[in-house]
């Protein structure tokens, strides 16, 4: 193979944000080809290092950077299976991405630098995919999280968007403080930086601290990959652009996490409390983000809760010791969580808001926008995890490493010994992803019938019909607390306008993996032999129970949704609250009559629907315990500074001043004083000598 080739995959982007970024003000029409063309072709040609490289192969190459007087950085490559999956996932949603933004973003006047973020965005996830020197590596998660600053505080004249990247900035950050001293010592340990001595030296038992290592490098994990305790950043990053979220979610920032575990997976192996402790996490995880989806009113939030769940089953896989399932569902939750947000962004453009509650209010609303509704229900069904579609596949082969591993026979595909994977840890992730398969399912269907298909909708549709029985309720509010989280984002379009070419197609492209994709999983020649060569079919148990779960968890919301409709229609009154609104809803007067909701979370939940749609308050538990802690220690600082340290220097200062003041009355510029004093000074020196 032509080392150019993938050397070209993440240089492309970077070169292309450069020159939109340069050529941006000047010449505006020359923004979105360059930041389109640059980035499709990086997918072209990591399709094409894919198909070069073939099943089974691995390329390494790495030319010395610096000698460091330990182990030498170098500007490395490692191309195998697993890396040439992601890069061409990465490089299909980024074109995907950027396509789309060109008409997402059609009137910002801030385009230009956004479509260079994107791109150097995308520039930097290649970096980490191909890197094979865990330095070079570094570079490149870093440079992925103060590009998730800039673009989730892309709309910076909002506060919650400013909030929202200064928090997503700080929690990663917040993980990669260890995150880096693992890095460090697992170089001096192995006495290497690249990936493949890396791996050697853990394959030889040469890792002097394997514990202290895994666990170092899950913490930088669970904050670049929204894993319990470090995931409330991913929820209000919903403040960014749409297509950013669909970037961050899908292909890019939260996946770099996932892939450098499985990537450094013979290092985990070697430490089966580091393996609990991630399955452990995984499993709360993937309860918790379940139970806060199924509360959520935000559109936007629902599948950001969605994708911390779906990260918590590959995090959970790789505690089962199979990076094989890990990556099949990295891979397929990544075109289908691309698919579901760009499509949710359609929905927004038309309804002129985030809140479901308000969608479902809209009359017509799924005829209005007819791509995204069958669009958003492939994905919904492929979140689901019902055959045929991608997430059925992926899913039940997280299941089956999960079911293995508790039978004590992990399926590390000769990466350790089976026995390497505590039972307990694969008896935590079948129990939590079972479980979690039944909560996810039933959130996919709230969101698709209150959005789509809610009564409530054809009664505005219909105002003369529902007035009577309007005026005659006491109360008449809408289904939504005043104080529910909401990420709304500046309108960038014009709702009275059909959503253009631009903001369709991508969704029907991404539609075709997430309900094919799934398929190349069934054959041991086709997606096992490009990975590590285990299987990856669904087993007869696991299938049958996931699918029975899926199945009930969907029935379950579906008759909870028939249940308040009818509740609704009795003229029952339900707990106040308010929809909040974007500026200029084109359905404002529809919205203005205010209608009940029947929304099936609070049946569902009951009384954990207040505490899960405010995330169990893990927010205010952190304000409590380190921010107003954190921000009370640098008030005394700064009082400190100010009062007592400053007071001194300027006490200082202030002396010196009235000596000179002293010293400057002396001074009068008149010859005979100056003589009457010498003398004066001469008489007193005699006198004293004198004496």
């Amino acid at each position: 193979m032509n080392l150019a080739l993938p050397v070209l995959v993440p240089a492309l982007p970077a070169l292309g944000a450069a020159a939109t970024l340069a050529a941006g003000k000047k010449a505006p029409g020359l923004a979105r080809p360059l930041a389109i063309v640059p980035v499709a072709a990086s997918a072209v040609l990591a399709l094409v290092v894919a198909l070069q490289l073939g099943t089974g192969q691995a390329l390494d190459a790495a030319t010395r950077l610096t000698p460091t007087g330990g182990p030498d950085i170098a500007l490395a490559l490692h191309l195998d299976g697993f890396s040439s999956l992601i890069s061409v996932l990465v490089g299909l949603v980024a074109t995907c991405v950027q396509v789309y933004s060109t008409a997402y973003l059609k009137e910002d006047p801030r385009y230009p630098s956004y479509a260079a973020l994107v791109s150097l965005f995308t520039a930097a996830m290649f970096l980490v995919v191909y890197s094979g020197d865990l330095i070079v590596l570094l570079v490149g998660w870093e440079v992925m999280g103060i590009c998730s600053y800039f673009l989730i505080g892309h709309h910076w004249e909002s506060a919650d968007a400013r909030s929202a990247s200064l928090k997503a900035f700080l929690v990663t950050k917040l993980g990669d403080v260890p995150f880096l001293f693992g890095i460090f010592l697992l170089g001096a340990d192995a006495h290497s930086f690249r990936i493949p001595d890396v791996l050697a030296a853990a394959t030889d038992g040469k890792l002097g601290h394997p514990t202290l290592i895994a666990l170092l490098l899950l913490a930088g994990v669970a904050g670049k990959s929204a894993q319990f305790p470090l995931h409330t950043w991913l929820p209000d990053a919903m403040a960014g652009p749409t297509p950013v979220s669909a970037l961050i979610h899908a292909a890019t920032m939260v996946a770099a996490g996932i892939y450098l575990v499985a990537r450094l997976l013979p290092v985990f192996l070697l430490s089966g409390a580091a393996l609990v402790v991630l399955a452990v996490m995984a499993a709360v995880t993937m309860i918790g983000s379940a139970l806060c989806a199924l509360a959520q009113d935000d559109l936007k939030r629902v599948l950001a809760y969605s994708t911390v769940g779906q990260l918590g089953y590959m995090a959970g896989a790789l505690a089962s010791g199979d990076r094989e399932a890990s990556v099949f569902h990295l891979v397929s939750h990544g075109a289908f969580k691309a698919l579901l947000f760009l499509a949710a962004g359609v929905v927004i453009h038309a309804a002129h808001t985030n809140s479901i509650s308000a969608m479902s209010r809209i009359p017509g609303l799924r005829k209005r926008v007819p791509d995204a509704y069958w669009t958003m229900g492939i994905g919904l069904v492929a979140l689901t995890g019902l055959p045929p579609f991608s997430g059925f596949f992926s899913k039940e082969a997280v299941l089956g490493a999960a079911e293995h591993a508790a039978n004590g026979e992990a399926m590390t595909n000769g990466l350790g010994p089976a026995s390497a994977v505590p039972q307990i840890a694969g008896w935590i992730v079948l129990v939590s992803a079972a479980l979690t398969a039944l909560l996810t399912a039933a959130y996919a269907t709230r969101l698709f019938l209150l959005a789509f298909h809610s009564p409530a909708g054809a009664a505005a549709a219909a105002p003369e019909v529902v007035a009577p029985a309007v005026a005659d309720r006491a109360t008449v509010v809408a289904d939504h607390e005043a104080d529910a989280p909401y990420s709304p984002e500046l309108d960038e379009a014009d709702p009275a306008t059909a959503e253009p070419h631009a903001m369709r197609w991508p969704l029907w492209v991404l539609a075709v993996p997430t309900m094919a994709f799934g398929i190349a999983g069934l054959r041991s020649d086709w997606l096992p032999a490009l990975l590590d060569g285990g299987s990856l079919r669904p087993s007869g148990v696991t299938a049958v129970t996931g699918t029975g779960l899926a199945v009930a968890g969907a029935l379950l919301a579906y008759g909870a949704w028939r249940s308040a409709t009818a509740r609704l229609g009795a003229g029952r009154p339900a707990p106040a609250g308010r929809v909040p609104e974007q500026a200029g809803a084109p359905a404002a007067e529809v919205l203005a009559t205010e209608v009940l909701v029947a929304d099936p979370g609070r049946t569902l939940l009951g009384p954990l629907f207040g505490p899960a749609r405010h995330g169990f308050g893990v927010d205010r538990l952190y304000a409590a315990l380190f921010v107003r802690p954190v921000a009370a220690a640098a008030r005394l600082v700064r009082f400190l500074d100010r009062e007592v340290v400053e007071g001194y220097v300027q006490g200082s200062g202030i002396g010196a001043n009235l000596l000179g003041r002293a010293v400057r009355l002396a001074q009068t510029g008149n010859a005979q004083t100056y003589l009457s004093a010498l003398l004066a000074g001469v008489v007193l020196l005699a006198v004293l000598v004198a004496v």
